[in-house]
């Protein structure tokens, strides 16, 4: 049963009700063996960091940053300031200087908590230019320390200042005195399309979401929770509080290069991620099909089959199986689909939360017919994570983003711009009273951007009313849903649209390489760079084939008509992705505008 209170005493209260049961599970810097805490050891090292905080002179709502990548010192840090009535302010591990810096000086960050080498140099580096930042405190013991930098102090030392719990007291009393109208979070959104928006985010809406989310998704103290996504990320960040909240193990997954070998190391029942994850799975098992013999291929197909009729005819739809349908797929389900969990690292899956994108109903269809529970959901920063999600006990149609969570006002606007109002909207954004002013309808709803509908109560989204393109012709054109499609393709693995004031769309394709060259090995394709296999007239027929065929139920207008394929990764170094990985449409149609022109030439 959830417990609910004020995240400022969320972990104390759970150690007196679980005590020496593990809290948490996580590895070390740069180590593969894993550990565990107790909530009796969590919920000390929280106080620790409350009393070391109010030690080093913090006060009531001002600010700390947080800029690492995931680990459990994260944790005790932001469940530590909480507990003072501080703010967090997550940085993402991957953020530029410049962006710290902006971000530092925006919210008058007073302490700075850093993970690696990588984020103490930069923080270190901007640290002159950042007026209100007094220390950098680093979680990795083996950070080399600038002979420049007396501010700098060690996790370690830190938490000797709070070891004793000398200030626990005080820390008790601010408790009693946290509010829901305290600031909780400012979280910077990742800015696709201009400069970054301060997100503030209270305790009263934390309150609202877990309950609100509390009473939709059946996660339970029994389910076993790694962390994929970084905690920076509004939906990890809910997804992580409401796992505590309901007294789950968190299994924190520090080297996101590793989340395969770490699912399969721990076998966890729930994970929050991105579609752009489960569509790496597909395509990996799709991959692995191919290369079957045909015997097996045809044992699979047939488990998928039977795995479809009876999670997606079915279940999906709020029907019994038959009797006979169950049969089969139990056994189809014992001797063949459960294998190919075993093989992502799932032994017993539960629950595995999937929003950011646009979910390809391919990718969805074939995730429920394997046996894993995909609970496909829409939220934003702005509405600290969830606006709607799947149930388990109501039927659900793929390609919904499924059914509002309690409490919510939601309304279709003009354009069809999804409008919401409730307890789990935020107030606004962080010194930007323009923005503000702008974001909110006359009657207090939040404009989300984002174009949807309802039916049957199940809302769906159809494109992000920013990113729409109208073509030369005056057609309309959605991207994500295009590249959406397209990314399902094994041999793709990044793409861009381009539609917008021109006569056809277009896309810039990076193509999964190790794939292609094999292709051109068993093809006889000569090459000796990527360039040449970009440049090569067969790849690009084979890969044409492919998309034609993949774009079969778009209207010719929407369809793909050329593309160039590019020999490099778009990359955060160029300015071209997100920290969340999202594209920079402009910085990519500025980096590449001669190639862009020139499809269009001929």
């Amino acid at each position: 049963m959830q417990t609910r209170c004020h995240l400022s005493v969320l972990i104390h209260e759970q150690a007196k009700k679980y005590g020496d049961r593990v809290a948490l599970s996580f590895q070390s810097f740069g180590s593969t063996k894993w550990k565990s805490v107790s909530w009796n050891q969590f919920s000390l090292r929280v106080k620790q960091v409350s009393n070391a905080l109010l030690n080093l002179g913090l006060k009531p709502q001002e600010k700390i940053a947080v800029f690492s990548q995931n680990c459990v010192q994260y944790l005790y840090t932001d469940f530590g300031a909480y507990g003072v009535r501080a703010v967090s302010i997550p940085f993402y591990a991957t953020s530029s200087e410049q962006q710290i810096q902006y971000m530092i000086n925006d919210a008058n960050v007073r302490f700075i908590f850093v993970g690696e080498q990588e984020q103490y140099d930069k923080a270190h580096r901007v640290c002159g230019l950042c007026h209100s930042l007094e220390r950098i405190i680093y979680f990795d013991n083996s950070i080399r320390v600038s002979s420049h930098d007396p501010q700098a102090l060690s996790f370690e030392d830190f938490l000797k200042l709070g070891e004793k719990l000398p200030r626990q007291s005080e820390v008790e009393q601010l408790w009693a005195q946290a509010s829901g109208d305290d600031l909780c979070n400012i979280l910077y959104t990742s800015g696709t399309t201009g400069e970054s928006k301060g997100v503030m985010l209270h305790h009263a809406q934390y309150m609202a979401a877990l309950k609100a989310n509390d009473e939709v998704v059946p996660l339970t103290e029994q389910d076993r929770v790694i962390n994929f996504l970084p905690f920076t990320h509004v939906f990890e960040r809910g997804w992580a509080y409401l796992s505590l909240s309901e007294g789950a193990q968190l299994i924190i997954n520090t080297n996101p290069h590793r989340i395969q070998e770490s699912m399969r190391e721990t076998h966890p029942t729930c994970m929050s991620s991105v579609p752009r994850f489960w569509e790496k799975v597909y395509m990996a098992v799709k991959e692995k099909m191919d290369n079957a013999s045909g015997m097996q291929k045809k044992l699979f197909e047939h488990a998928l089959a039977v795995g479809t009729r009876y999670n997606i005819d079915c279940l999906s739809r709020g029907k019994r199986p038959s009797l006979l349908l169950s049969m089969e797929y139990k056994f189809v389900d014992k001797t063949i689909l459960s294998l190919v969990r075993k093989q992502i690292g799932l032994l017993k899956p539960h629950l595995f939360p999937t929003a950011g994108a646009r979910i390809s109903p391919e990718v969805e269809k074939f995730i429920h017919a394997i046996g894993i529970n995909m609970v496909a959901g829409y939220g934003l920063t702005e509405s600290l994570a969830t606006v709607s999600c799947d149930r388990s006990n109501r039927a659900y149609t793929i390609g919904s983003v499924g059914y509002p969570i309690n409490g919510l006002d939601i309304k279709i606007g003009e354009n069809d711009e999804i409008l919401l109002k409730g307890p789990t909207i935020t107030k606004g954004y962080y010194n930007k009273p323009e923005a503000n002013a702008s974001s909110f309808t006359e009657d207090g709803y939040f404009r989300t951007g984002d174009a949807g509908y309802f039916k049957n109560g199940e809302l769906f989204l159809t494109e992000r009313i920013k990113d729409l393109f109208k073509t030369s012709n005056g057609k309309y054109i959605a991207p994500q849903m295009v590249e959406s499609l397209l990314l399902v393709d094994k041999y793709i693995d990044q793409v861009v649209v381009i539609a917008d004031e021109r006569k056809f769309v277009s896309a810039l394709i990076v193509p999964e390489f190790r794939l292609i060259e094999e292709f051109a090995r068993q093809n006889n394709i000569k090459f000796e760079t990527r360039e040449d296999l970009c440049a090569n007239e067969k790849i690009h027929q084979f890969l044409m084939e492919r998309i034609i065929t993949l774009q079969q139920q778009l209207a010719p207008y929407e369809q793909v008509k050329r593309f160039t394929l590019i020999a490099h990764h778009f990359s955060m170094e160029n300015g071209e992705l997100t920290n969340t990985l999202k594209i920079r449409r402009p910085i990519i149609y500025k980096n590449y505008k001669e190639v862009i022109d020139k499809m269009y030439d001929c």
